[in-house]
């Protein structure tokens, strides 16, 4: 039997904005909203088998750490695309600048920083 992932679950300044574009770029579907832990509010948005559960409790500080030197951080999120030019040019239109494009085997790719400081990975295995 083999695992797979179900969601992750991360803080964000605004669930139901950040789930806005998320919805415009990728595709993705929400599939619950509601109140959550501590007065918080959590949004889930994804596909019928995967989803992001974005989080905000009632205030929140974005931290000025680097991810790469925490243990325990969010380095990146990596999403596969069948068509990467086209999401790069949604990515554009929502605000957001890619950066580091590389083209090395297993696929073509690039990444952005949205406005919770979160980075992504678009990678196309086509």
């Amino acid at each position: 039997m083999t695992a797979t992932l179900e969601h992750t679950n991360f803080t964000v300044a605004d669930p139901k904005a950040t789930a806005a574009w998320l919805e415009a770029v990728f595709g993705w579907k929400i599939r619950w909203e509601g109140t959550a832990m501590d007065s918080g509010y959590t949004v889930h948005i994804g596909t019928g088998s995967s989803y992001l559960a974005l989080y905000t409790p009632p205030s929140a500080s974005p931290s000025a750490e680097r991810s790469y030197d925490v243990i325990g951080g969010l380095n990146h999120l990596g999403i596969v695309v069948d068509d990467l030019d086209a999401i790069e040019a949604r990515v554009i239109d929502a605000g957001f600048t890619p950066k580091s494009h590389a083209d090395y085997e297993p696929g073509r790719r690039f990444y952005f920083d949205d406005d919770n400081g979160i980075e992504f990975e678009v990678v196309s295995y086509t």
